[in-house]
Parts: structure tokens; sequence; C-alpha cells
């Protein structure tokens, strides 16, 4: 059987133009000798679908989608294709993460999704109803079973899950003789090695090969990496494509069309060892991974920007690391003609920042303007004066600055529909280092998911990588090299604030990541009051995370949806056993 898998990126809620895409991808697909072409979960509607579920006519449509492919799939040809369908049965929710398999304009198979994940960015136990058998689809005298996404994740160690049902053991209770694993599985350094492992540990308990058809794109928050296989009992197979050499996986961060020849069951050489999940930053980043995180958070921005109107991009070019960093991706997602940069400079900001702004701006041959506000800050200044009663100079003029710069950019964004982004990362996010209203405005925080020594070790791979091909570096050399700072009163530098950067991401990781408390990370080898101290800060500053724009995920765990903790709560103080 010859199996083309098809990563595509759906737009959610776009029920025609999904439609068009997969209507378009199976007529190539059968026109090169498929017999089985098989789509996302969830592609006809886009994942993931959140509250639009509760609107009828969201489903309604959806559905009314589905039967028009059915007439419309060419005729001989098997689909698989993901989408929303109603609870036939009378108990549980209305509705079911459901895929179905069109054959010669019937609905000749359909799967609902039997474990629904609730955690992280994950709420499908809040709309659907869990899968209570498993059949099996006939076709061209292979036995094929289907399992959605998180049905083959039961045995993963993922926080606070537990699953007493096993769908892929129900399945090869059955006899399959192919498994396959639609699904919309976001990225995250080191994804996809942890995604092959699964899927070998399963074709080799039921020896049989495993296809995982995986979405692309970027939805809000959450990015897919698509990178599609089909998993054998003694390895990866390799996949053919039109045009181009044989490989391993479907294209990263992009639409996608493979074949897979199962008489054929070739299998590929070993790919390298990647970084585990939850080892992210530097040095544990490769140069590969490095690349593969960059292109993520471009596809993100690109995605963001498409799919929500904006015309172009812009954003507050400070002559720091991150805004240096945010500039960079933001032209290689969308181009340096619809790239604006604004330095705007106060009273304390230092000759070298306004020049390496100038000099980042002039590399990325982007629009660069300079807006001061000297004269906007001191007429705030007067103006608050009175109130002030004269009080000494601190964190209140410190802030006036940056919401200064904040209205100016928010102006810029309604004048010509360009989407801002803010360029705050993980390490201030966490410790609430920023201004509400100020450097947090935009529709969208491209690094906010990147601790800084991973801003840090990401702007070092740019230029390793341009200096490599015999270029000029990109970010220069002086912001990279300089202490980082606000630049909102004189002298100031971070490290006046926040620990040491490494001392602070390392304490950060064995908090976010894996719920340690700080007597458990004392034993890690830190500070156990610096660790009180970075964990009360934190819980302090989910007030001003819950106003922030979204962040693109690139880590096993993000701010935002991925981590709902409550603003109003016991902040624990110094010798209680921190949480």
């Amino acid at each position: 059987m010859i199996v083309a898998i098809v990563q595509i990126n759906s737009l959610i809620g776009d029920f025609t133009g999904n439609r068009e895409k997969i209507l378009r991808f199976a007529g190539r697909a059968g026109e090169e000798g498929a017999d089985l072409v098989l789509f996302p979960e969830l592609a006809l509607c886009g994942y993931p679908p959140m509250d639009l579920l509760d609107q009828d006519c969201f489903v309604e449509r959806n559905i009314r989608s589905l039967r028009l492919l059915q007439r419309e799939i060419p005729s001989g040809l098997a689909c698989g294709v993901g989408y929303v369908n109603r609870n036939i049965n009378r108990n549980g929710k209305a509705l079911v993460n459901a895929y179905g398999i069109i054959l010669d304009g019937a609905l000749a198979f359909e799967q609902s999704k039997t474990l629904l994940p609730t955690y992280d960015v994950f709420d499908e136990a809040r709309n659907f109803e869990s899968a209570s058998s498993w059949p099996v689809f006939e076709w061209k005298g292979e036995r094929i079973g289907v399992a959605i996404c998180e049905d083959v994740w039961r045995e993963t160690e993922t926080p606070g899950t537990k699953y007493a049902l096993d769908p892929v053991r129900c399945l090869m209770d059955r006899g399959i003789s192919m498994l396959c694993v639609p699904s919309a599985s976001p990225y995250y350094a080191g994804k996809l090695r942890v995604r092959q492992n699964l899927a070998r540990r399963l074709s080799l308990r039921g020896g049989i090969p495993l296809v995982y058809i995986n979405a692309v794109g970027a939805n809000d928050s959450i990015i897919f990496d698509g990178r599609s296989f089909v998993s054998l009992p003694g390895g990866t197979a390799v996949l053919s494509a039109a045009g181009r050499e044989k490989t391993d996986t479907a294209r990263a961060f992009e639409e996608d069309l493979v074949f897979w020849d199962s008489a054929k069951a070739e299998r590929a050489a070993e790919p390298e060892n990647t970084p585990a999940p939850g080892d992210l930053g530097e040095p544990a980043l490769s140069a590969a991974e490095l690349d593969t995180l960059e292109d993520a958070l471009v596809h993100g921005i690109r995605d963001y920007m498409v799919k929500c109107g904006f015309r172009q991009v812009h954003l507050g070019l400070s002559g720091g690391i991150d805004s240096a960093l945010a500039a960079y991706l933001a032209v290689r997602a969308v181009g340096k003609d619809k790239v604006a940069c604004f330095s705007m400079p106060s009273r304390f900001s230092s000759q070298g920042s306004k020049d390496d702004a100038a000099e980042l701006a002039a590399n990325l041959e982007c629009r660069y303007e300079t807006l001061p506000i000297e004269e906007v800050f001191s007429a705030y200044l007067k103006t608050l004066e009175g109130v002030f009663e004269n009080r000494p100079f601190d964190i209140a003029e410190e802030n006036l600055q940056a919401r200064i710069r904040g209205a100016l950019l928010m102006g810029f964004s309604n004048k010509f529909n360009s989407m801002l982004l803010s360029t705050g990362n993980k390490s201030e996010l966490a410790m609430g280092y920023c201004t509400l209203y100020g450097d947090t405005n935009g529709a969208l925080e491209p690094i906010g998911d990147l601790f800084k020594t991973e801003v840090f070790a990401l702007c070092r791979r740019i230029n390793d990588r341009e200096t490599g091909l015999g270029q000029k570096k990109i970010i220069p050399q002086a912001i990279i090299d300089k202490p980082p700072s606000a630049e909102l009163r004189p002298n100031q530098k971070d490290q006046d604030s926040l620990p040491p950067y490494d001392i602070l991401d390392g304490i950060l990781k064995l908090y976010l990541f894996d719920n340690l408390s700080a007597r458990e990370i004392e034993a890690r080898g830190y500070d156990r009051d610096l660790a009180e101290r970075i964990i009360r800060t934190t819980a302090r500053a989910e007030f001003k995370r819950r106003q922030a724009p979204p962040v693109l995920k690139v880590s096993p765990r993000a701010f935002g949806m991925g981590r709902r903790m409550p603003i109003a709560r016991y902040i624990y103080e110094a010798g209680d056993e921190t949480p």
C-alpha cells in the first residue's frame, strides 16, 4: 500500500479554506498513486478550537464541510481527516474529537479520540467525550487502527496525567497491521526525539508500522512543527516526495506531502541524538536544535501576523539583546520591508545603546526611526509634580518612561494596522521585571518562552552561522557583550535587581518545569534563600503575566495557557515550605 502523509496548516474556523486545501493535497496524492492519504488531527476545523465548540454554528459548518468532502474526494482513494462530530451516545459531552476515512463518497470509518488531555495547553475534556470503541478499517489487505494524538502518549510521564484506558492495546488486541496517529502535537526543543522514541516502542510492541501525521502551523501561542514520520519495528522508515531526495521525516514548519510504500518498508539511518525535553539552554542545545528553535519562532511570528490580519510588524529597539533578537526574528518572518523599528531614547539612554540599535537596523535593512521621549517624559513629571509631593526618583519615574514608549508604539499600531511585538524574555516575565502598559504592550511576545541564557545562546548561534558563511555578524557584538540594562535610571544594570542569569535560569527551570520546592532546589546545589526569593517573586508577578501578550511556546511549559496559576493566593514567606 502507498500511504500519503499530508501535514497542513489549518486556520481555525476557515472551513472553506481548510477543505479546499485538503482537496488539493488529496488530488495530488491520488495522482501520484496513493491508496490512502492521511491528514492531521482536526485538520478540517483547525486545532485547538477551544470554546468555539460551544457555538452550534461552528459545529454545523464543520459537519457540512465534512459532507462536502465526502462528495469531492476522488473515488478509489481512502482519505483520513480529523474533524469535530456530535456524540451519538445519550451520555457524556455533546461532541467528539473524530477522525474519519472517506472512501467512494461515504464515511467508511470513524474513530473518536479516547484520551482527552487536560494539562499544559490542552483542555479537551472540557468539550469532548471519550471513545468507548475502537473499530478497525480494512483496506488493500491492511487492518488499520487509528489512535488520535494523546491516545499514544499514555505511557509518558506527563505530570498529573494517568489514564485507565489503553486504546493502542485495544487496537493491537484486535489484530491491526498498521497504526495511524493523526496529531496536533506542539513543538518544543527536543520534541521530535520524544515522539520518535515513543513511536518506536509502540511499533516494537505490536510488530507493526506506526504512521505519525502531525499538524504544521502556529495558532496563538502554540507552534506545530510537522515533521511527520513512519516508525517501523526496526527503526524509522524512508519517505519519498516528488522532486527531492528521500527523507526520514516530512519538512519542519512547512506544509508537506510525503509518501511511504508499505511493500518496501525501507529503513532510514538513525538520526543523531537531540536534546531531551527540559534540557533547555546553553550549552545543552546543539547548533542544529538552536536553528530549529529559531525556525519555530519565525514560523510563529509569521503565522500570527497573517492569521490575525496585520499588515506589518514593529517593535521598540533599545540596543539591548532581547529587542535585537526579536527584530532579527521579525525580519526573517515577514521580510525587511514589513518591519519597522523605533529607538525611543531618554535622558538615561547611553550613546552605545543608541549606536548599537542603529547598527542592528542597518544590518537588517529594515525601517528605523528615532522618537526621543525626553519632552514627553518631562511633561509627565511636571504634571505629576504636585501629587508626587517632591518625593525621590524611584520605580514610578522608571516605569513612566516604559509606558510612554508603550503608548507611542501602540499609536503606530493603530495608525498602520501593524503588529507590535513585545520583547520580554522568560526570565524577566518570571520575575516581573517588566512594566505593565509599557514594555509588556503588544500583540505577541515572541521570545517570552526563552530564558535569558537562551536568548544569548540563540544570538551567538545566529552570528556564528553568518560568519561561518563568510558574512558579517548580524547582531552587533557589543549588544551581546555589554551587561543587560533597562536604562531607566543612571548606571542601571539588570543584576542590580536580579540574580546572575545563569543562576536565575537554573532555579527557574527546576521550579517551572519540575515543580520543585526551595528545599528540593537546594538539594540540587542552589542557595535556599535565593530559591525562596525567586519562587515568591514569581508568584507575586502573576498579575503582570496575566495581562501580557500571548507567548510563543517553545518549551515544555510556557507562561500563559500552559501554566494557569491564581493571582490572588497566599505567597509563601521565608522559611515556609514553598510549593
